[in-house]
């Protein structure tokens, strides 16, 4: 018998430069795309990697400062606000499917995580139409369960947290 804690996910491919390096490719694609860049307000897609680079490595049993700096995740939620149609969808799999394949995971990690990773676009779906936000919103019908590291949203920062 071992005392030791069982190992991570994050650990296990290599913590946070791995995430580094998955958010990095993913963001040299979304720069050169006509669709997705435009969804991001900060000129600098530096502060929307350092997100999603928290987001991820605290999803997968890494460090847990993206819920202490910026609350619960609740990704359907801070996604909202953009036209995320089939097309933005697909765009961002490509985008992060180049990433993906560019850290080398061994089988069974880059399945694991890309079973995450496709599910969660698949989630942040909002509309079906084409172009523009229109009047009507349709929620994709799919829903990821918070991850057990997760911490559940605090009530008194739900009002006071930026998104």
């Amino acid at each position: 018998m071992s005392d030791q804690s069982p190992v991570s996910f994050y650990e296990e491919v290599g913590g946070h430069d791995t995430f580094v390096r998955l958010v990095d490719a993913f963001y040299r694609g979304v720069a050169a795309d006509e669709v997705l860049k435009p969804m991001y307000p900060e000129e600098d897609l530096g502060p929307a990697a350092e997100r999603l680079t928290g987001f991820l490595e605290q999803y997968w049993g890494g460090p847990t400062t993206y819920s202490q700096r910026r609350g619960h995740p609740r990704l359907r939620m801070r996604h909202a606000p953009f036209h995320v149609n089939p097309d933005a969808r697909d765009r961002w799999l490509q985008h992060m499917r180049t990433a993906v394949d560019e850290l080398g995971l061994s089988p069974l990690h880059e399945a694991t995580l890309w079973d995450y990773l496709e599910r969660a676009a698949y989630a942040m779906v909002n509309t079906f139409e084409p172009t523009g936000i229109g009047p009507e919103r349709v929620a994709a019908a799919t829903s990821l369960p918070v991850h057990p590291r997760t911490p559940e949203p605090d009530p008194a920062q739900e009002t006071t947290k930026e998104s």
